[in-house]
């Protein structure tokens, strides 16, 4: 039985010549899309807004309380790729140009170097406890 208006009184035009009628939709369920975007701009602006009244102490105390968790939270910012250009070899150097970054490379190693403990045991410069006394 074919549901029409003359099989149903209240029966009611969905299309109009090939048109959805106003207040149809062609998509009764809703557009997946188009949740997701609402979904996504509603959790958006709440999560905003918390972020405002809670950020900074929220970030401390995961910074204390679970670092590798603030590490993973920092690194899933930073992005996958990152375009690196490589400009100025070597080779385009000037001779002062590569004294001067081996020196800078030098002080930056000494520096490292003199914050470090060294553990090392040596013999030298120690004087060796006397027997019998």
């Amino acid at each position: 039985m074919a549901l029409n208006a003359k099989a149903n009184p209240n029966y009611v035009a969905k299309r109009i010549n090939g048109k959805f009628a106003p207040g149809y939709s062609g998509n009764p369920g809703g557009s997946l899309e188009a949740t997701r975007r609402s979904f996504n701009k509603d959790f958006l602006l709440a999560l905003a807004a918390d972020f405002k009244k809670h950020g900074a102490a929220a970030i401390e105390k995961v910074r204390k309380q679970q670092p590798a968790a603030y590490m993973k939270i920092c690194a899933l910012l930073v992005p996958r790729e990152m375009k690196l250009e490589h400009s100025g070899s070597v080779k385009e150097m000037t001779d002062q140009q590569i004294d001067d970054a081996i020196a800078a490379i030098k002080q930056m190693i000494a520096e490292r170097e003199a914050g470090m403990i060294d553990v090392t045991p040596t013999t030298s410069g120690r004087s060796e406890p006397e027997s019998g006394q």
